[in-house]
């Protein structure tokens, strides 16, 4: 026994060594996601790309899902949503798939194509309007003009974009149970119906312990008349539900407000065309067209976009 003890302590220290979640190898988890809403004499459309990457020791992985609604015909089914190799083994930046490319970067202005599904989005420079650091982790948000081409229109419009690094997660490799608790994210076009004036509003509220950490509980911005209004702690009520198809309901409607430096906000909003994406019966994830009124200082602002929420 004595004269193997050696030859084992070798072969445990190998062992650790080569093991990459015991070798300090990286976990990481990236995500950007452009939620746009456009008009054209035909009613409004509204596109949304999730492009995620993510690491895990020498295993990489990437996931795109993309959803567009259109006003009068409903959702449209597009193609490449689900995950696809990440060859090139990407992170910091976005990743191409068989459906869709990327040219440019948020930062400078960027193309988004996809010729499979007749569509291609513009978008200018995006300054930053939410800027949220911990550790090496980082959540940053900012909206801009964009024009939308699909199926032989050009749908002048604005998007908002949403980045988010995780180091030590990656829910694209691993499970975390729990994760998302009440997440209610809505992405709006602000429209003044007198002028056409265009402006946005982002808000979110959510009880996820990981996510408060970074993005906070409840927080946003809105951008009109050339002002920036950050909306941090803002009071969102769910006003109405609707049942589900497990032990749960989905918001039918919000209300809510902010006051704070810059003035005062408020606003009203009723969700439709609800698309359910995954049902957990005892959650699901889904997205839907919200739709209503805000008003700014005073000044009221019709609203239309997406909600999207997970149970």
């Amino acid at each position: 026994m004595a004269g193997r003890a050696p030859v084992l302590r070798k072969a445990v220290l190998f062992v650790i060594l080569s093991a990459p979640s015991l070798a300090g190898a990286r976990l990481a988890y990236y995500s950007d996601y452009f939620s746009f809403v456009g008009q054209d004499e035909q009613g409004r459309v509204a596109f949304a790309l999730d492009t995620n990457r993510g690491q895990d020791g020498r295993e990489f992985q990437a996931e795109h899902f993309a959803v567009l609604h259109a006003e009068g015909q409903g959702w449209i089914g597009l193609r490449g949503s689900g995950p696809f190799p990440n060859t090139g083994q990407v992170l910091e930046g976005l990743t191409d798939s068989e459906h869709f490319r990327f040219s440019g970067t948020p930062e400078s202005g960027m193309t988004i194509e996809s010729p499979e599904n007749s569509l291609s989005l513009r978008i200018d420079a995006i300054p930053v309007h939410l800027d949220r650091k911990r550790g090496q982790d980082r959540y940053w948000m900012g909206s801009v003009s964009a024009t939308l081409v699909w199926a032989g229109r050009t749908l002048p419009g604005r998007v908002i974009y949403e980045h988010i690094h995780f180091e030590d997660w990656n829910r694209l490799a691993r499970t975390y149970p729990g994760f998302w608790r009440d997440f209610h994210g809505l992405y709006l076009l602000l429209r003044d119906p007198a002028t056409g004036d265009l402006g946005d509003l982002y808000l979110h509220r959510q009880r996820s312990e990981k996510l408060a950490g970074l993005t906070g509980l409840v927080d946003g911005f809105a951008v009109a008349d050339g002002t920036i209004l950050r909306l941090e702690g803002a009071e969102i009520h769910v006003t109405g539900h609707r049942p589900a198809l497990g032990f749960y309901r989905w918001p039918r409607s919000w209300e809510g407000r902010w006051t704070g430096e810059g003035g005062e906000l408020t606003f009203s909003l009723e969700l439709e065309d609800r698309k359910t994406i995954t049902n957990w019966i005892i959650g699901g994830f889904a997205m839907g067209i919200a739709r209503g009124t805000v008003e700014i200082r005073g000044r009221t602002w019709d609203a239309y976009g997406l909600g999207e929420i997970i149970k």
